[in-house]
């Protein structure tokens, strides 16, 4: 989703319609999509490619409904940490964090249904917050892991608050959590997706090239949702734009997201971290105050200086926390006695 800075020009009241022709006015050939002469040693510029990574796959059932296969990739040693990113992406975007994980936490990145590389399941299900939350507890014991520790991003913080709710995590750690914005907020950050994901969706691959081969695109492209836009890599961008294009389940899950009350009540059993980036511009940090109102036995971490995805502003810190917040449950006791 890291284009979608380049229509926040159209506006906060700006529909989806007119958020995508700013979009496409933007990729219509303006001389910051132009390629600029940059020669390797065969005298031409080579093509941006992301290769799909090796996944394991595993297919669970939940109660009342059909089977749900899953992508993940599973890494390290220690106590079960299952990663979940957000709308439109993939498991990739944890690459930054979980080199800096794996040496005290076994990591498990998946690909929510529908979503990378794991197919979307039957189109007459819904893709509601309580069906993921089925599917997703049916795959963690598919796994063999017994109540892991969940982190979430976006999206898929609050489906992890959710199953923190449900009893599948034994901590939750939420990213920017979606479902706590006000019908204004959410119709704004819902312009700025659907504009996205239309204009993408008819985006060619030469277009694709151009933009993500050029800094001052790149800087203009990612501006919504990082902090700090220059760190962002051409092959992240490539990444993100290539999975937001293939994700079968998008309209599906940005639809059932319309529903009243995505969470309510609280969550006293589970030690819950709510992390926010101070720079946040989808999902203003003023969210964050709502989500822990509503959890009061939260821990809230701001992130100075993150935009919407800290994961690649600030890895070294978001691992920080994360180590934090999955401390085992003896470690967490005594640090508890201690203070």
């Amino acid at each position: 989703m890291a284009w979608i800075s380049a229509l926040l020009s159209v506006g906060r009241n700006a529909s989806a319609t007119q958020a995508v022709a700013g979009l496409r006015t933007v990729l219509s050939g303006r001389p910051i999509l132009r390629r600029e002469a940059a020669p390797t040693q065969d005298g031409e510029r080579g093509h941006v490619v992301v290769e799909p990574r090796a996944a394991w796959f595993v297919e669970a059932r939940a109660a009342g409904l059909g089977p749900v296969t899953v992508a993940y990739e599973r890494q390290g040693t220690g106590e079960p940490v299952v990663l979940l990113h957000g709308l439109g992406c993939h498991r990739q975007a944890w690459d930054a964090v979980v080199p800096l994980l794996t040496e005290r936490r076994e990591i498990i990145a998946m690909d929510l249904p529908g979503f990378g590389q794991s197919p979307d399941p039957d189109p007459d299900v819904p893709h509601d917050l309580e069906t993921a939350v089925a599917w997703l507890g049916s795959v963690f014991t598919a796994m063999g892991v017994e109540r892991p520790h969940v982190v979430g991003h976006s999206l898929g913080g609050l489906i992890a608050l959710r199953l923190g709710q449900a009893g599948f995590a034994r901590s939750v750690t939420a990213l920017a959590p979606a479902g706590f914005w006000t019908p204004v907020e959410r119709r704004y950050t819902y312009a700025l997706l659907t504009a996205a994901h239309e204009s993408v969706r008819l985006l060619p691959d030469r277009a694709l090239e151009v933009l993500v081969d050029t800094a001052l695109a790149r800087a203009v492209l990612t501006g919504t949702l990082y902090g700090q836009a220059a760190l962002c890599p051409p092959h992240a961008v490539a990444s993100a734009l290539r999975m937001l294009r293939d994700s079968t389940a998008f309209q599906a899950t940005l639809r059932a997201g319309r529903a009243p009350d995505l969470f309510t009540g609280d969550i006293p059993d589970v030690p819950v971290t709510i992390a926010w980036g101070t720079r946040d511009r989808l999902l203003p940090p003023i969210q964050a105050t709502r989500a822990h109102a509503m959890i009061p036995g939260a821990r809230l971490v701001p992130l100075p200086g993150c935009g919407h995805v800290p994961m690649l502003d600030a890895p070294d810190l978001l691992a920080r926390v994360i180590l934090r917040a999955t401390e085992p449950e003896a470690a967490r006791r005594t640090a508890t006695d201690e203070r």
